[in-house]
């Protein structure tokens, strides 16, 4: 098997990926293919790391528009981030993966604090690690958490799994005509407003020199594809 190009990634995992076919919740099969990809990544020698959002459960944006709080409606958001990473950290435990989940909350009796050194020696150890509850503050995304934790944690590569297979010049189910984009600098996303990640998320990423992959989650065999170099999704670097 050949080496893989990246050692240390970042996975940003949407709560909606973990949807499947159901309107709400986790679908286990999905969960089960994932942890399954995740482990034979670990098998070659990478170290993962992921951050979730929590979309499938509760979206704090949404709940704020309609009234609620904004603090509040991000504090729900950041809980049910926590959800769906202990649902994560169960299927990968039951493909006999040593997995930590990391909150940016105090949730002590569920998991552990996140500290940042702590968390890349779970990684130098080869286990798994789960950044749950976002940053840990209202007003940011986990897009932007996702960011924030591959640079912190050194890693080589973001990568923003979605359910396209790249970033588009427009909404391709909306618009067939729509040009997909091989490759992408940070301040072309920013300038065209291209639906990637939020503005924060992207200038954290210019500012520290993270590239980042956007890439079809939904295609069985995407993780290894993609740390492997192959030329799939869009690449998001300085150019």
């Amino acid at each position: 098997m050949n080496e893989p190009k990246y050692r240390r990634i970042l996975l940003k995992l949407s709560g909606e990926a973990l949807l499947g076919d159901m309107a709400y919740g986790v679908d286990p099969g999905v969960l089960k293919r994932l942890a399954s990809e995740i482990r034979a990544l670990g098998e070659w020698g990478v170290q993962v790391a992921l951050v979730i959002g929590g979309g499938n459960i509760c979206r704090g944006a949404g709940l704020a528009a309609k009234g609620m709080d904004r603090v509040t409606a991000d504090q729900m958001g950041m809980l049910a981030t926590l959800l769906n990473a202990l649902a994560l950290q169960d299927a990968l435990e039951q493909e006999q993966v040593f997995t930590r989940v990391m909150s940016a909350i105090k949730v002590n009796q569920v998991c552990e604090d996140y500290i940042r050194r702590r968390a890349i020696r779970h990684l130098e150890k080869g286990r798994v690690v789960i950044f749950a509850a976002g940053t840990g503050n209202p007003f940011f995304t986990t897009d932007s958490a996702a960011s924030l934790r591959a640079i912190e944690i050194n890693a080589d590569i973001m990568l923003k799994a979605t359910k396209v297979d790249g970033v588009y010049s427009a909404d391709p189910i909306e618009d067939p005509g729509a040009e997909r984009y091989r490759r992408l600098t940070y301040d072309e996303v920013l300038q065209r407003r291209l639906n990637v990640m939020d503005a924060t998320a992207i200038v954290l990423c210019r500012e520290q020199s993270m590239p980042i992959m956007v890439f079809d989650i939904t295609r069985p065999g995407c993780l290894h594809d993609v740390v492997a170099g192959c030329a799939i999704g869009t690449f998001v670097d300085r150019g």
